[in-house]
């Protein structure tokens, strides 16, 4: 009896023993996670905040001291600073002291892996420059290893000064596309098809082959990277090719991207071959429509603006590239005044010579000022704007990107203010159009990753790409020599 007792209270014993403990670690747990001031606050994964956030969103433009909320890679809420860290709790927060926070910017027209041509050949028109030099130079060099490191120093450029969203108009998407998303940028990646021999491909046939084939294997592959079609220019693509490209476009429902009437001997030429402009001559063959975005046109005429704006076509305007080449000024102040979609872009840094997007921003406002003769043109606002929202919307993008605005995509930048040439400060718009510069970009964000904070590169390795692209330079500069 008494072993059976003594056997009960050593059972009992260890019971109340267990509970205790039970009930010990949960009041620890308890006191660890306490934290009086978090009570209610919603878990994100990141605020980053700013004394002024450029919101380009017409219901609340600017906000000072201002906070972003970023969870799953999504903007949920923009508010004032104070309103953002009472309602919500982060595991990182980027508080934004002397700091604008705006939308990333987006880059509508770009040949990346170009910059290996940085400088190649200069002070030439379009035509000299391409057929003599650059076709040439890609014809010898581009291989897969060119576009690896060149898409490389591409991003590292376009990271340092601001650029999350760009397109790419070039060859060997696939190497492309993993640059892109090892360095974690936002691209639309358009492989160049052209009639005649272009790198790895003996003319249209194969390399559209190829660009369709990448299409299919990329469309919904990765959200960062969209796969696009790109048929080079009309005075490079027969109409027969251009009507395969616009069809193969629709088929797999991605964007399409062309450069046109950006120059006037293409206009010449495109009159003599078809009887018609080169903006005219697309609408003739059924080409133009919303998922088409067009670089440069710089000479369309007063009927073709109205009619790009009523088939819903986005322009890009790369004003340095124009410039350079001598190409001539679009007329981008009756293309907004007539509803065109216009975004901003660099073009490749062969004819630029950088991907430098505040120089865009900047000649943007500038050059049609004097263009028009009228200072009010361009506002700074309508620039800024062409920068981020409207390049957004020129790529069919406007749903992703573009603006800081609850349910879009956390693409985000902070733009130091502290710089004597920020100083002092009036209107914050119009210091991000007239006096910034790439330099004055500390932080960017993508999809809610921080790719570089206080100019620190935190996704590529600036040293391994300067050194490859050197090696590469060295030996273009060597066995140039004999077509140059």
């Amino acid at each position: 009896m008494k072993r059976q007792l003594s056997k009960y209270y050593k059972l009992l014993i260890l019971v109340l023993c267990t509970t205790f403990l039970v009930f010990f670690a949960q009041i620890v747990i308890a006191q660890s996670n306490y934290n009086p001031g978090a009570q209610g606050k919603q878990n994100v994964e990141l605020i980053v905040g700013g004394d002024f956030i450029v919101t380009m969103n017409e219901a609340q433009p600017v906000i000072q001291n201002g906070a972003v909320a970023i969870r799953d890679g999504k903007i949920i809420a923009v508010d004032t600073r104070d309103k953002i860290l009472a309602s919500y709790t982060a595991a990182r927060t980027l508080p934004g002291e002397g700091m604008v926070l705006m939308p990333g910017l987006v880059n509508g027209h770009s040949h990346s892996a170009m910059v290996l041509f940085r400088g190649l050949a200069d002070d030439l028109a379009l035509e000299d420059w391409l057929q003599n030099y650059i076709f040439p130079a890609e014809a010898k060099f581009v291989d897969e290893n060119f576009v690896r490191v060149g898409e490389q120093l591409a991003c590292w450029e376009m990271i340092r000064g601001g650029t999350t969203t760009f397109v790419d108009m070039y060859f060997k998407p696939d190497v492309a596309s993993e640059v892109v998303n090892e360095c974690g940028l936002r691209a639309i990646i358009a492989p160049s098809s052209i009639d005649f021999p272009s790198p790895g491909f003996q003319g249209w046939d194969d390399a559209f082959a190829t660009a369709v084939d990448f299409v299919k294997r990329w469309k919904g592959k990765n959200p960062r990277i969209t796969p696009a079609i790109a048929a080079h220019a009309p005075y490079t693509v027969s109409p027969e090719h251009l009507t395969q490209a616009i069809a193969a476009a629709r088929q797999y429902e991605v964007p399409l991207t062309i450069h046109l009437a950006e120059t006037q001997t293409e206009v010449e030429d495109i009159k003599q071959r078809y009887n018609a402009t080169p903006v005219q001559h697309l609408e003739n063959l059924g080409f133009l429509e919303p998922r088409v975005f067009a670089a440069h046109v710089v000479w369309p005429n007063e009927s073709e603006i109205a009619l790009l704006a009523r088939r819903g076509v986005g322009v890009i305007h790369n004003p340095d590239s124009n410039l350079k080449l001598a190409s001539g000024f679009a007329p981008i102040p009756a293309m907004v005044k007539a509803g065109v979609k216009v975004g901003l872009g660099t073009d490749g840094a062969a004819s630029n010579n950088d991907l430098d997007m505040w120089e865009a921003i900047r000649l943007t406002a500038l050059i049609h000022k004097a263009t028009t003769l009228d200072p009010t043109a361009v506002p700074a606002k309508t620039v800024l704007r062409m920068a981020t929202l409207g390049g957004a919307e020129a790529l069919g993008l406007a749903d992703k990107i573009g603006a800081i605005k609850v349910g879009l995509q956390a693409d985000l930048l902070q733009v130091q203010l502290k710089e004597p040439h920020l100083t002092p400060l009036y209107d914050v718009i119009s210091h991000l159009v007239y006096t910034a510069d790439a330099q004055d970009v500390d932080t960017v964000i993508v999809d809610g990753q921080v790719l570089m904070h206080k100019r620190e590169m935190l996704t590529v390795d600036p040293d391994k790409i300067r050194l490859e692209a050197t090696s590469i330079g060295e030996r273009i500069k060597a066995e140039l020599r004999p077509f140059n």
